[in-house]
């Protein structure tokens, strides 16, 4: 601890914060290797707990680095295990299947996995629950650059929260190995008022006292010269050295000064590696093993790995003890062998000779297997060591791979599987082997995924369950690629050569699914027909079936079939249970079974069915992908039932969740559309268009079909900024696009109305044809709603003695809606026309209700509130606020403080502010 004292008044200031106000931070000390990193934090440790801080601890190992979940089980088991499963269950709640694999603290449940945001979340919340429940709280990671991934990019997200919380984090790396995923720890201290402190090496003048106290006040200045100089000062090498000179007895004179280089060089490389290897044949295989195992090594499995006896491997702990290799025991009994330095691990594991290497770490996996550690912690060893066509190998990976993909770690079970395949595994079990590897890749790698799938059916084999399951999943990976028509293709060639009746029912229902969602699908009508002719005399007896019938609904929806008809279908799809969580299936035709409802003038029913599966969700730790559609379809019903101040609110939670899955995928575009409709029905067309331009929305579409239509929701936008002609061009593209496939219902795409709008002036011929054309199919779809908004829009481009006829009917329609957004602008257009002020008050009271802002001052109306308090908040404060009004007591406080900042101390600006965060968080 020499020359720490600004180090150390850090953290004692840090602590005295946190255990004084409450308010945590993080501190972040880099430096290379042996600048006394880990001997100040556990320094920092001692600290916490004197002030009767919780201690939370970790360390991140060179050898543990590839084993998920390493570091984030060594900081939260402890305090957690032990606990009986009931006791468990109680302290996670809803988390413990998501989260207990991932710790360690339960066994995966069959089922989905959850995805990388949903194990995120989770993990937050447990912290944050330990953190309030056992407040104040030193979190210490040393080593963080060896840290597992998952662990690693975890805490670097968590970082920034520890200031809103009773929490210390404090950690050490060394910059130059420090991973892309962790940089939020040289950047976030920064932000939060302290840089990365960076540990110096000693001065001569700190060296000097250093080994005058070790040696004698009589060692002279010469002697204490040379021990900084072949040291550079680096503390781990100055202690070491001080340590020898006292074991070789060596005078601390001038004289003796040569003598230093030669005893410092033994201390590193390869001078470390000679000493160590003079200890005996015995000491030098058990310290290879020790090297082999990493960090906390239980003695009697370093002496199975070493092929030694117990009084032979307590010998050998004994010798590298002495030799200050392995450090003495701690206060904790059975805590395991650990390293001196890390160094040391490093130089004596890099010292093995290869084929040995290679050797002890197959017998490290089987040991640890033997040993009840479990194929996950053997997989490590199997990693490293060379194939040799061994069954046994194979099956463990296989398994550490199912039980890390099951416990949210893909990547590790992608590297796993990956070697299980260059083991290589029997003639026989290679496609399954090659399909269980691209299940693992396929939200990372999609076209790696493709590769292995297709290269899996290539493969002899004769499990047609398998066979399936490939196939399926091919599909799917090629349609979230936005291959849509390849997904079809590879389902097509599949199902002539299906033997099965209910297995090529199935491989049907998915090519299907993925024709719908084909905004470019060659021979939709001919899909279609052949869909009806197969839903209509299936009886729904199975899932298949049911989903048939739910694409059958979609179907008749788009191409406008009577509203009686669609609902007939979509009620016979649902059943009695109709899940969006099956592990097999995707979500896509229980959603499309949801909208159905709300386009045929049954939102209420829709929000219950997006409800239900947004619980489904949560309760599986999908808070990805999942999570963002279900907040922004969901905010489309409301948009589409005129409650658009809440739409928008869960708009915006869909983009958040949106953005942490990609810019580009359809999640997005889905977000992006939603999000700029509702902001043009509430009047704000300057900010709509700036999302459009920060998104790149527009500059392409997407081939899956997007509801509402991206090109539609983009000309829209471009005629409410006057670009009339631009509007045109696109929505006559729309129509190239939707018509050949039959789509013809503008209650789905009203593309015809604007196209009416955007040629009114220029061909007022043409768009009355267009209006009046898409009133005839709107009635005969039937949704009061659809026929109601056709009307509208003709009257603004029908002949002047036309327009009140028109508008009448729109309102009495969309009176006996559920579109209140409609309704107001329809009445405010009959009012107008007709000059009836009573009309124009109830449509400047409905106008405010939907929270349309622009039609209200356009009626002389108060401007509305601000922008969304979603809007005003940081994500930072939103996540809080949102588990403020979720009532999750371990950021309640926290939440409301949020908000109450922002707001001042408007008390009733809050409790409006929190029902909107409410409405946002679902």
């Amino acid at each position: 601890m020499f020359e720490r004292e600004a180090e150390l008044a850090t953290v004692e200031e840090a602590l005295e914060q946190l255990t004084g106000s409450g308010r945590g931070a993080l501190l972040a000390f880099s430096g290379p290797a042996g600048l006394g990193k880990t001997t100040l934090l556990a320094e920092a440790r001692r600290r916490a707990i004197a002030r009767s801080c919780t201690l939370l601890a970790a360390r991140g190992g060179e050898q543990e680095q590839s084993q998920p979940f390493h570091v984030s089980r060594q900081l939260i088991q402890p305090h957690l295990a032990g606990t009986s499963e009931g006791e468990l269950r109680a302290a996670l709640g809803s988390w413990y299947s998501i989260v207990g694999p991932a710790l360690g603290l339960c066994a995966p449940e069959q089922g989905a996995p959850p995805d990388l945001q949903g194990l995120r979340d989770g993990l937050d919340w447990v912290l944050t629950h330990l953190v309030v429940n056992r407040a104040p709280v030193a979190l210490v990671l040393d080593d963080a650059h060896w840290a597992d991934p998952e662990s690693l990019s975890w805490l670097a997200a968590f970082a920034p929260r520890a200031e809103h919380l009773p929490l210390l984090l404090v950690v050490a790396y060394r910059p130059e190995e420090l991973p892309a995923h962790a940089e939020a720890f040289r950047t976030l201290p920064g932000r939060a008022g302290h840089r990365p402190l960076t540990l110096a090496p000693l001065t001569e003048t700190a060296v000097r006292t250093l080994v005058r106290t070790a040696v004698g006040d009589h060692a002279d200045a010469a002697f204490c010269r040379e021990a900084w100089a072949v040291t550079t000062g680096n503390p781990f090498e100055a202690v070491e050295l001080t340590a020898k000179v006292l074991d070789k007895g060596l005078d601390p004179t001038s004289a003796s000064a040569p003598l230093l280089r030669h005893l410092a060089a033994a201390q590193r490389g390869s001078g470390l590696v000679a000493r160590f290897e003079r200890l005996g044949p015995s000491t030098v295989r058990f310290g290879w093993a020790c090297a082999v195992l990493g960090t906390a090594i239980p003695q009697e499995l370093a002496a199975r790995v070493a092929s030694l006896g117990t009084e032979e491997a307590a010998d050998a702990t004994g010798r590298l003890r002495e030799a200050r290799i392995l450090s003495a025991p701690g206060e904790e009994p059975d805590t395991g062998l650990e390293f001196v330095h890390p160094l040391i691990a490093t130089a004596l594991y890099r010292a093995i000779p290869d084929a040995l290497r290679v050797a002890l770490h197959g017998q490290a996996a089987v040991a640890v297997v033997d040993a009840g550690f479990g194929a996950s912690a053997a997989a490590r060893h199997l990693l490293e060591a060379h194939p040799e066509n061994d069954p046994w190998v194979v099956r463990t990976l296989r398994t550490a791979a199912a039980e890390n993909l099951r416990a949210g770690a893909p990547e590790a079970a992608r590297r796993q599987l990956a070697r299980a395949l260059r083991e290589p595994p029997d003639f026989g079990e290679r496609a399954a082997v090659l399909y269980e590897l691209g299940c693992a890749s396929l939200l990372t790698e999609p076209a790696t995924t493709v590769n292995h799938l297709r290269a899996a059916l290539a493969e002899p084999f004769d499990d047609p369950v398998l066979r399936q399951g490939i196939v399926i999943r091919l599909a799917q990976v090629l349609a979230h690629s936005d291959r849509l028509a390849e997904a079809s293709d590879s389902l097509a060639r599949e199902i002539p050569h299906t033997q099965d009746v209910r297995a090529r029912l199935r491989l049907q229902s998915e090519q299907f699914m993925w024709d719908a969602f084909n905004a470019v699908e060659p021979d939709s009508p001919v899909r279609s027909r052949r869909l009806a002719r197969l839903a209509d005399r299936l009886t729904g007896r199975d899932l298949t079936e049911r989903y048939i019938i739910g694409l059958r609904a979609w179907d008749a929806c788009l191409r406008g079939e009577p509203v009686a008809a669609v609902l007939h279908h979509a009620v016979r799809a649902l059943g009695t249970e109709f899940s969006w969580a099956y592990e097999d299936r995707g979500f896509e035709v229980p959603v499309l079974t949801a909208m159905v409802h709300m386009y045929a003038d049954r939102p209420g029913r829709a929000e219950e069915l997006f409800e239900a599966g947004t619980a489904e969700f949560e309760r599986h730790g999908w808070r990805g992908a999942h999570l963002s559609f279900a907040y922004s379809l969901r905010a489309y019903i409301r948009y589409r039932r005129g409650r658009l101040v809440e739409a928008e609110e869960l708009a915006r939670a869909g983009l958040r969740l949106a953005e942490r899955v990609g810019r580009g995928t359809p999640v997005h575009w889905y977000s992006i559309a939603i999000l700029a409709t509702t902001l043009l029905a509430r009047g704000r067309v300057d900010e709509a268009w700036e999302l459009a331009r920060e998104h790149a929305f527009g500059e392409s579409f997407p081939a899956a079909v997007v509801f509402p239509d991206s090109q539609t929701v983009y000309a829209e936008l471009l005629l409410a900024r006057g670009q009339t002609n631009a509007a045109a061009a696109e929505l006559e593209a729309v129509e190239r696009r939707l018509s050949p496939r039959g789509i013809q219902n503008p209650s789905w795409c009203p593309w015809q109305l604007h196209l009416a709008r955007a040629v009114a002036a220029d061909d007022p011929a043409r768009a009355r044809a267009l209006a009046a054309d898409a009133i005839l199919r709107a009635r005969a779809f039937g949704a009061p709603s659809g026929v109601g908004q056709a009307l509208r829009v003709a009257a603004q481009v029908a002949a002047p003695d036309e327009r009140a006829g028109l508008l009448t009917e729109a309102v009495e329609l969309l009176s006996a809606s559920p579109a209140g957004y409609e309704l107001a602008c329809a009445l405010a257009a009959l009012g107008t026309e007709l000059g009836d002020a009573e009309l124009l008050s109830r449509a400047l009271e409905t106008a405010r209700e939907c929270g349309a802002d622009g039609l209200v001052a356009s009626l002389g109306g108060p401007p509305g509130p601000g922008p969304a308090l979603a809007d005003r908040l940081t994500d930072e404060e939103f996540r809080l606020a949102e588990g403020a009004v979720r009532g999750d007591p371990a950021v309640r406080g926290a939440g409301l403080s949020a908000v109450y900042r922002k707001l001042g101390t408007d008390r009733s600006g809050l409790a409006e502010a929190l029902e909107a965060v409410a409405r946002g968080a679902g």
